[in-house]
């Protein structure tokens, strides 16, 4: 029954995408004033960085202004219902990281906006993340880590980037993958919480591969798995969690460009054929490598595969773990 229901959401998921890329006369023209990529993080992320990326190529193939807003808070729902609210006309878009598309919908009780009536624009990039470690813990790999964790249940901390966000269900699903028992400190963004990591203060954490890989290669923390389906060429020597036994082990920072409800056809196809056709660059693929990012790009409907996959696997992890916001 549960195969039926989420195939019939797939379905109907895609049949909304496709109807948007029916071409249509509103989009004559388009565009002749400026776009505005609006990004629901604060500044100096990822997302931001790889959508102000893209800004700039897109600037030169669409011929007109394309400038990045940085509208944060809320795990992403202001910016979100900003976009969501906007005139569907391609002018303004959702330059989004998971939460906004795939997690707040099951996380809050209420929202301004419906996640799944975005028109899906075009995927960009992903990122592993990876189960990190302070220095001195006193493990070598993940399952020495499962076994010090189940030996010692309640005595292990760990960071996340705050409630709700994917480091804190990351690890909610390690738990309930392997059945330790850990203690959850949130915290107000990346930087803070790895600052403890370092410091010795907390002693595990679920974070970006781009966030990780520099203090793991000096020696002031340890990468001890990846959540991915395969090990990174940057990391040969680092397991998957896949690999010690945790089957369809997923989690990943990745970003996507999304319209207002109701955006016509023919404008998401346009900028659909820009953003893939960018993200195939050679000179943009080197810069997202040396930011430990990888190029994603595919049709509309190919992201709406992806989000939904990635709205099964965390709206199962809030219900098995109960974790809620208001």
């Amino acid at each position: 029954m549960i195969r039926r229901v989420v195939t019939l959401l797939v379905a109907v998921a895609l049949a909304a995408a496709g109807a948007a890329a029916q071409p249509s006369a509103d989009a004559a023209g388009y565009p002749h004033r400026t776009v505005k990529l609006i990004v629901p993080d604060p500044p100096g992320g990822g997302v931001d960085a790889v959508t102000r990326l893209v800004a700039e190529r897109l600037r030169q193939r669409l011929g007109q202004p394309v400038i990045v807003e940085n509208r944060g808070g809320a795990s992403g729902n202001v910016g979100a219902e900003a976009v969501a609210s906007a005139d569907p006309d391609g002018y303004t878009l959702l330059a989004s990281t998971p939460p906004p598309l795939a997690i707040n919908a099951a996380l809050y009780k209420r929202l301004n906006y419906d996640a799944a009536k975005f028109q899906p624009v075009a995927l960009m990039a992903t990122s592993p993340n990876v189960l990190v470690v302070r220095s001195g813990l006193p493990v070598g790999s993940a399952p020495e880590l499962i076994a010090w964790a189940k030996a010692n249940p309640g005595k292990l901390n760990y960071a996340s980037q705050g409630n709700g966000t994917t480091s804190h269900l990351t690890t909610e699903m390690f738990q309930l993958e392997t059945g330790v028992r850990l203690v959850h400190v949130p915290y107000r963004g990346t930087g803070p919480a790895m600052n403890d990591i370092v410091a010795g203060q907390m002693d595990l954490m679920f974070v970006n591969l781009a966030a990780a890989i520099g203090l793991h290669e000096a020696g002031n923390l340890r990468i001890l798995a990846i959540a991915a389906g395969e090990r990174v060429p940057e990391l040969p020597d680092i397991p998957t969690l896949e690999e010690i036994g945790l089957k369809n082990f997923r989690s990943a920072t990745w970003n996507a460009i999304a319209a207002p409800p109701g955006t016509p056809g023919a404008i998401v196809t346009k900028l659909n054929a820009a953003v893939t056709e960018i993200l195939k660059m050679p000179d943009i693929d080197a810069h997202l490598k040396k930011i430990h990012m990888r190029p994603l790009g595919g049709t509309p409907e190919d992201m709406v595969r992806y989000i939904e996959a990635e709205r099964q696997r965390w709206s199962a992890v809030i219900q098995a773990s109960g974790v809620k916001l208001d």
